[in-house]
Order: structure tokens, then sequence, then C-alpha cells
């Protein structure tokens, strides 16, 4: 059986996230899904939040509750890659929110449309292979959020750009053919969690939001490392990403799809 036939939308899975989590009651409504590890430790300078959950993935995932000008939030770190954040969206789907918001660094494969911009995904292109088991076979994914979010961006008055982005699992795969074909589509940013957690999102009808902010780039077929990774990201970079989050958060507040 090829990938292209994974897809089962008529017998039901042996194994749910009701087996792992039970729902809790008071989980805050909007969760924030963090890919950066900077993200969390500034959180914890700046709002002292409290570890109130946990879901197992492999690894401990602690679950922190806050107070943001009068809005109730949580935010955890997700686990990187497609397998790995789905799954644990899907358990933070079981505990009881309403609506998660992912937002982390991606690769720029245009830097021209987005060095010094956030990243909104329109859609993104299936190099991975989570999303075949929520939806059936496609090149790309739609995100239906997207044009939400910027519209709060344009609230905010943020300096954004939309498009498409490139999600794979293969980090050392990417290769020059590969990125030069998916900017030829359109896709201006390159990462390895949009297409999954989007597919669980539309299968469990479910919104899932997602903004990008590009670290490293691909562009011009070598590769630079610019601000990746903590030991390059400036403190400024990390509080920019954390407010802007908080606060499209808040304006997410009893919205759903």
């Amino acid at each position: 059986m090829s990938i292209a036939s994974a897809f089962d939308g008529t017998s039901e899975a042996i194994l749910t996230p009701a087996h792992r989590v039970s729902r809790t009651v008071g989980f805050p409504q909007t969760v924030l899904a963090s890919l950066q590890g900077g993200i969390v430790r500034e959180l914890h300078e700046q709002l002292q939040p409290e570890e109130f959950d946990s879901l197992e993935c492999v690894y401990r995932v602690p679950i922190y509750r806050f107070s943001y000008k009068g809005h109730e939030l949580a935010l955890y770190l997700s686990p990187l890659g497609g397998p790995a954040s789905a799954r644990v969206l899907e358990e933070i789907i079981a505990r009881g929110a309403k609506r998660v918001l992912f937002f982390g660094t991606c690769g720029a494969l245009d830097n021209a449309q987005t060095d010094g911009k956030l990243v909104v995904p329109t859609a993104a292109y299936r190099d991975e292979g989570t999303s075949y088991h929520y939806l059936p076979a496609g090149d790309y994914i739609e995100v239906p959020t997207s044009g939400r979010l910027c519209d709060v961006f344009d609230e905010l008055r943020l300096p954004y750009v939309r498009g498409r982005t490139w999600t794979t699992d293969a980090l050392y795969r990417e290769t020059r053919r590969n990125a030069d074909a998916r900017r030829a589509e359109g896709c201006l940013t390159v990462e390895m969690e949009c297409a999954s957690v989007m597919a669980v999102g539309q299968f469990r009808q479910f919104p899932v939001y997602q903004f990008l902010y590009t670290a490293d780039s691909l562009d011009g077929g070598a590769w630079a490392c610019r601000t990746l990774g903590s030991a390059h990201m400036p403190k400024s970079n990390y509080q920019w990403q954390l407010r802007t989050a908080l606060d499209t958060a808040i304006r997410l507040e009893g919205e759903n799809l």
C-alpha cells in the first residue's frame, strides 16, 4: 500500500487520545505551542507561569498556565517534527483546549520577501508522513485559519508576509533541487510541523493557527545559520515573538473555524 492510500476514513482508530489522557476541568481554552526553548525561558521571566499539567511524550512536556491582560492562557514547548508535534496536539485537544497557536522559527527560501517579517503560512507542502493518515493524499494542505491570523496582524500593525511553506521530515535532505521546486511553487519557508498539525486540526475540526519567523536561510542554494539556535538568537527576538503570540492569542479568544 502506498502512502497515497494511507488515509482510512471509514474505520476507527485502535489507539485514541482518550486512551492516554482525559479532559481536564478548567483547562485554558487558548493554548500557545512554542517550538523554541528560549520562549519558555522568556515566559518564566515575564509572567511567572505555574506548571499545572503535563504530558508524557518519551520525555515530559510541562504545560504552563498564566494570565495575560486579564486572559487565562496556557503554553507548552512542542516537540519538533510532524509526528511528535501532532501527537502532543492531539492530547492537548483531548485535555479540553479550544484553539492552539503554533509559533517558531523556520528556514527562509526567499530572503527578499521574509527578512524582518513574520510569515503566515497559507498552505503547506506535505513532504512528511503524518498528514496522510488524517486527510486524503494531496501535494498541499490549506491553512484555513491564515486569513484570520492576517487580520489580527493587521490590527496589531505587525510586519508580515503570507505564502506557502514546505513541511519536511528530513532536516538534512533539503536538497537544492527540491528547494528550487518548492520556491517556484510559492513556498517562502521550510519547516517540520505545519502540514502535520494542520491535518490534525482539520480532521478534528479544531482551529490551529501558526506563524513563523525565519532564523536560518536556504535561499540561493547555500545554507546560512543566521540566528538559528539559542546561541545566536538575540533575547529581544524571543521577547518580540512571545509578545506577538500573546497579543494574537487574546484576540483569538472565543473564535472557532
